[in-house]
């Protein structure tokens, strides 16, 4: 009997088309025509709003999105993306809402910007009704999982949303359909040193180089040893071993060593002076029982120590 393998869950609780409508029908409308004037009511989904909303917008009517979590864009990508849409046009309508004198942009800022390089003049766009929040929401959605958003941007958005919106990590967990300790690690990377969050920032280091790093207790010490894991190419593991050394090894109680009193140590002395060698004393809490220990580096020695307290010598074989 063959076993059904259970669906992976969706790690987003909510998408574009949960917040804005469907979507995946508009993709498909614009990947089989190249104008909008072409479209026929075949491949026209038979939603009125949807329909209304599929325009060919002006680019410089429109502002990027405030909310943007990204801030470092690959410039040969872009341009890459310049050509392809030079060649074969926009494949994928972008999203905007209505703002003062023209539109904003809610998400594919990427497409938006390479159309731009491309000189064209008009874009293909969905236009929707989205708040503020849900305009900061989509932002973040589209950006989370992509592998070119670094760890400091996807902490700051997060950070921004929480503040922005007075929302707890739990709350921003349950919209966001992640887990709040996923949240919560990427938000405590903010309280690296500036340099370590650079190389984060810059992929010198990485997130699971960064977790570790963060739980040494001084940012000087946090530094050394991300600027080791980057000049050594040391593995997450390696560093996860150096913090465990030096956390247990500063963790560890140091015995403090308490001084004796006056006149054990002044009899330590006459006894080192007498016996020409060290004599050590220890004594117990009470004071009333411990022990002495006459120190010898060989048998001859043994033996003068010995004659000189009284004892018979050692005979030797």
């Amino acid at each position: 009997m063959a076993i059904r393998k259970k669906e992976k869950q969706k790690h987003l609780g909510r998408g574009l088309e949960s917040l804005l409508g469907p979507i995946t029908s508009v993709r498909q409308v614009y990947s089989n025509r190249k104008t909008p004037d072409e479209a026929t009511d075949a491949n026209i989904p038979p939603d009125k709003e949807l329909r209304e909303s599929l325009k060919e917008i002006s680019i410089d009517s429109i502002s990027p999105n405030p909310y943007q979590a990204r801030t470092v864009w690959d410039q040969q990508e872009l341009e890459e993306l310049a050509e392809s849409i030079k060649a074969n046009g926009v494949i994928q309508p972008i999203i905007v809402r209505a703002a003062a004198g023209g539109y904003e942009l809610i998400a594919g800022e990427r497409r938006f910007r390479a159309s731009k390089l491309a000189s064209l003049k008009t874009i293909p766009a969905l236009v929707r009704q989205a708040t503020d929040q849900q305009l900061l929401e989509l932002a973040l959605i589209e950006n989370i999982h992509r592998t070119d958003l670094n760890p400091i941007e996807r902490a700051k958005c997060y950070q921004s949303y929480l503040t922005t919106f007075s929302l707890t990590q739990a709350d921003a967990a349950q919209r966001l359909g992640e887990d709040r300790s996923v949240i919560a690690n990427y938000m405590r990377l903010l309280d690296l040193p500036s340099e370590i969050k650079q190389m984060l920032a810059k992929r010198q280091i990485t997130m699971g180089h960064a977790r570790a790093i963060i739980a040494l207790p001084t940012d000087e010490i946090r530094r050394k040893l991300a600027n080791r894991a980057m000049a050594g190419r040391l593995s997450v593991r390696e560093v996860e071993r150096l913090v465990r050394k030096y956390i247990t090894g500063t963790a560890e109680p140091r015995k403090t060593e308490i001084p004796k009193p006056a006149h054990i140590t002044d009899l330590e002395g006459k006894l080192c002076t007498q016996l020409g060698t060290k004599v050590t004393i220890e004594t117990r809490k009470n004071g009333n029982r411990g022990k002495i220990i006459i120190e010898f580096h060989s048998l001859d020695e043994f033996d003068r120590i010995a004659e000189k307290i009284g004892l018979e010598t050692v005979e030797k074989v």
